[in-house]
């Protein structure tokens, strides 16, 4: 498992590992083992420690990161709108275009292998953005043919009061103004 996101010096698990003691309740317990399912879905997956105390665990992106409230575990997976999630395990967060959250209060059990594909499928999710990059490398942009010459302008004519010279028309000198 690769560590980063450091907080006050302290690698990112250390401080999650922390955490999860200090909280002494079902919350710490609960942090504690929807972490561990984490890491066995993905061995991979990178912890941080971001936004003043926030567990995060990221591959090729943020899957998902940490809360604890006082009545509530919420595990809120970023892309989490994107994900199939058959189990129904997402209950939070269910109106937004790209987060979801899993809300798990006191007492609750979440279907261990359901979670465990919600982090795959979100791993998968967040590497595919990264392999379409990758099989299709830009094209190089194909010059402009060049814009044709614009037709010269004609000569402007001058304006003169004048009368007998082109231009504008001058008025009879005998005239009232209107």
């Amino acid at each position: 498992m690769n560590k980063s996101g450091t907080g006050q010096g302290r690698p990112a698990s250390e401080l999650i590992s922390n955490r999860i003691a200090e909280l002494k309740d079902w919350r710490g317990e609960t942090l504690g083992r929807m972490r561990t399912l984490i890491k066995e879905a993905d061995p991979d997956i990178v912890e941080e420690w971001k936004w003043m105390g926030t567990p995060v665990w990221s591959h090729d992106g943020i899957i998902c990161t940490g809360e604890t409230y006082t009545h509530v575990v919420k595990l809120t997976f970023m892309k989490g709108a994107s994900l199939k999630d058959p189990a129904r395990l997402f209950n939070s967060s269910l109106d937004g275009n790209a987060r979801r959250a899993l809300d798990i209060h006191e007492g609750e059990e979440v279907d261990a292998s359901a979670f465990k594909a919600l982090i795959r499928q979100a791993v998968a999710l967040n590497g595919s953005g990264r392999s379409k990059a990758a099989k299709q490398p830009k094209q190089p942009k194909q010059p402009k043919p060049p814009k044709p010459p614009k037709p010269p302008k004609p000569p402007k004519q001058a304006k003169s009061s004048k009368p007998g010279k082109p231009g504008k028309p001058s008025k009879p000198a005998n005239q009232p103004k209107p």
